[in-house]
């Protein structure tokens, strides 16, 4: 399944189609995910002790996973997911900007980016003249 908890995911088809929400369970066995806010169903629930009150109670309930979309978080267009290798790694990843969908691994590849950009700075000119009376000055 190529649709993961805590993805933003749109909805093709169905009553709910056109709504966006956020995965909070998947079941990889039966192919569905439970979308916040999305099929929303209505259960009755029955008093079980004397203390107790009857009442309805409204739940997302399962939809097939077939009947949405990952919404990337960089086009914030909903996207086919496609693979790609990165630094040995499978990653999930945008078909249509080529972004990353994996959140945990992005901060991890942003972090790299930025230690090496650090490294690769450029290193400030400094004129002769100052390095040698600053080597003089050191000598003394």
């Amino acid at each position: 399944m190529k649709v993961k908890v805590n993805d933003n995911v749109l909805v093709i088809t169905g009553k709910y189609k056109g709504k966006q929400g956020k995965v909070l369970k998947t079941d990889p066995k039966s192919e569905t995910v439970i979308v916040e806010g999305v099929n929303i169903v209505h259960k009755h629930e029955k008093a079980r002790k004397s203390t107790d009150t009857s009442r309805i109670v409204t739940e997302e309930a399962p939809i097939s996973v077939s009947n949405v979309e990952v919404v990337c978080d960089k086009c914030g267009k909903a996207t086919r997911v496609g693979h790609a290798f990165v630094d040995g790694k499978k990653v999930r990843v945008c078909k249509k900007c080529g972004a990353s969908l994996d959140k945990a691994f992005a901060k991890k590849l942003k972090a790299k980016t930025e230690e090496t950009a650090q490294e690769e700075a450029p290193k400030k000119r400094v004129r002769k003249r100052s390095q040698k009376a600053e080597t003089e000055e050191t000598k003394e």
